[in-house]
């Protein structure tokens, strides 16, 4: 798998993380597992999203030979758009080079 770690800050992050497991839940299966919300798509995509202090830690990753960075955009840009009022943003840290987990 190919792994873009992130962070949003956020004074509700269960709440955003709960908005886009229940947005997503029709295309896998959304579940908790060790504090975390997790969304595993049929395609072998999977967003990891787990409550901080003031923060959501995102994790989007993808099967060997996917577009690691397409799917980190793609759950960014819906959890700003849920964000909008507060004007959340995702930051990838270094989104230009592969981790692999």
């Amino acid at each position: 798998m190919q792994t873009r770690h992130g962070t949003m800050a956020t004074d509700r992050p269960e709440r955003y993380a709960k908005q886009l497991a229940g947005h997503w839940a029709r295309k896998g299966s959304a579940y908790r597992e060790d504090g975390a919300t997790v969304i595993r798509f049929e395609t072998g995509q999977v967003v990891r999203m787990r409550p901080d202090a003031g923060e959501l830690l995102v994790e989007a990753s993808v099967p060997e030979g996917g577009d690691a960075d397409r799917f980190a955009q793609v759950v960014k840009d819906h959890l700003e758009r849920f964000g909008q009022r507060e004007e959340l943003d995702v930051v990838w840290a270094d989104p230009g080079r592969p981790s692999s987990d």
